[in-house]
């Protein structure tokens, strides 16, 4: 069996693979809380990767789960993420996770292999609340143990602000996938249609549809600021950047003309420091 640094170091390749944002922003964390971070992240990463590239997404995910219950009555399951669960075995030794948003994470990820469409705003925050709030309900007993109930709700909107953020980066890469966020009563109220869509048109309807989810998102990303200051100052900087950096996202894609569905909008490294600079600073 794996010993535990180790474990950890291959949490830490995962995050470092798949997300140089949260990587660099939560670099700056603690070794302890550091560590945790990254395996909860890549418990985060298998299950989206389960759902996204697997042979049998439905089979594969309903036998996670099943580790995952196995995993919390004490037991390491010996598959192939069995670094994950020997780090997140740490993890959870030396915090006190909610179980509950690990299992609404799960959730959240099999609406995907059961629901393609939405047709309501408050669809589309459901489905974020559980693929990305929960996110921020498993990290807060590691970056602010002692004010979780303070920070619940900012937690749950930064979230919410983040997936938001996703989706209106990944409008084309969703479609490839047969997947379609932008709720149908926004593309009916704006009189932006499914063809309109599907051929990757960008028009003043677009825009406005754009627009309205994107004035969402930074409400959300308000809401998060304002309980920002009850994190311990170790976590608020990474907690902050990584907010300023995905909220980023979406001035980037206003200046690049709302392209969404042929190119992968994204913060650059300059743009990053810049702003770890005038947080830090």
């Amino acid at each position: 069996m794996l010993d535990v640094e180790t474990a950890y170091l291959q949490c830490e390749q995962v995050i470092k693979q798949h997300s140089k944002t949260f990587f660099k922003a939560f670099s700056l964390l603690p070794k302890d809380k550091k560590q945790a971070v990254w395996a909860v992240y890549a418990f985060c990463r298998i299950v989206d990767d389960i759902v996204d590239e697997g042979h049998a997404p439905h089979v594969e995910l309903q036998q996670f789960e099943m580790n995952f219950k196995k995993f919390l009555k004490g037991s390491i399951p010996h598959d192939a993420h069995e670094f994950m669960w020997i780090a997140l075995k740490d993890a959870f030794k030396k915090y006190q996770l909610e179980e509950a948003a690990f299992f609404d994470m799960i959730k959240g990820q099999r609406m995907d292999l059961v629901k393609t469409k939405y047709y309501s705003m408050d669809e589309v925050v459901t489905y974020s609340y559980h693929v990305a709030s929960s996110v921020g309900l498993m990290l807060l007993p590691i970056l602010a143990p002692d004010k979780v109930n303070e920070l619940r709700e900012g937690a749950i909107a930064l979230g919410l602000g983040m997936q938001i953020t996703n989706i209106l980066r990944d409008v084309g890469e969703d479609l490839d996938r047969d997947r379609m966020y932008l709720p149908k009563e926004l593309m009916d109220r704006y009189q932006y249609h499914v063809r309109d869509l599907e051929m990757a048109v960008i028009n003043p309807a677009f825009i406005t549809l754009w627009e309205h989810m994107a004035q969402e998102a930074e409400g959300y990303y308000l809401k998060a600021l304002e309980t920002m200051h009850y994190y311990p100052l170790s976590a608020r900087t990474p907690v902050k950047a990584s907010a300023l950096l995905y909220r980023e996202i979406l001035t980037i894609i206003r200046k690049k003309n709302y392209q969404v569905f042929t190119e992968k909008q994204f913060v650059t490294n300059e743009e990053k420091s810049m702003i770890l600079e005038s947080i830090s600073g």
